[in-house]
């Protein structure tokens, strides 16, 4: 798996995005929302950007680890476009300047009527960034950390007064919460898009 993750390409990656084609859905009386999940080449190997967002009353995802982006503007052109926009106004980072890879199909919502679009970017390093009100802090994680097995567990949740319990992703730095949810789901299907994670490494 260590090899795998040095050996791909952002062509390779882009290739594997397109095939087979993402499915791309639109449910009546959902909002639309768009992120980006930017992907850095290191040395060591490829590392994904995530956002902890702030807290906020009445925000579902107060608190929770999330790519940067947000809710669909009607000014804005597309969804790619309110991924880029939301990515500048929360960390000063200009995926014009990106390399574009493609797009994972649409998640919608498990528990909040809400479709969500995720938009690929690869750079050759990880950047710094300018985290605004919005973001509580914003990191780096390897993908090599992502795929651990020992990282991969259940999440206990309350939602509407009921408890649930998700698959979830204990984050190298065991401040921060863990990953879960749509971000988690997103996470799972890039690195199932990619190969980068056939199966979770022992």
């Amino acid at each position: 798996m260590e090899n795998n993750l040095l050996s791909l390409t952002f062509d390779d990656i882009a290739c594997a995005l397109k095939h087979p084609r993402p499915v791309l859905r639109d449910l009546p009386g959902h909002r639309r929302a768009a992120v980006a999940l930017l992907l850095a080449a290191a040395e060591s190997g490829y590392q994904i950007l995530f956002i902890e967002r702030a807290t906020h009353p009445g925000d579902p995802w107060s608190g929770n680890i999330a790519f940067p982006g947000g809710k669909v503007e009607p000014d804005d052109r597309d969804p790619r476009h309110a991924a880029e926009r939301e990515t500048m106004e929360e960390l000063a980072i200009d995926l014009s300047q990106a390399s574009y890879l493609g797009r994972l199909s649409d998640f919608d919502g498990a528990h909040l009527p809400v479709m969500l679009s995720c938009f690929v970017y690869g750079v050759p390093q990880p950047l710094g960034f300018e985290a605004n009100d919005e973001v509580k802090d914003a990191f780096w994680v390897p993908v090599a950390e992502l795929v651990a097995a020992e990282r991969h567990g259940m999440h206990q949740f309350t939602f509407s007064g009921d408890m649930f319990e998700s698959p979830c992703i204990r984050l190298p730095d065991p401040d921060k919460p863990v990953l879960w949810g749509l971000t988690y789901r997103m996470v799972m299907s890039f690195l199932q898009r990619t190969q980068m994670s056939t199966e979770i490494t022992e």
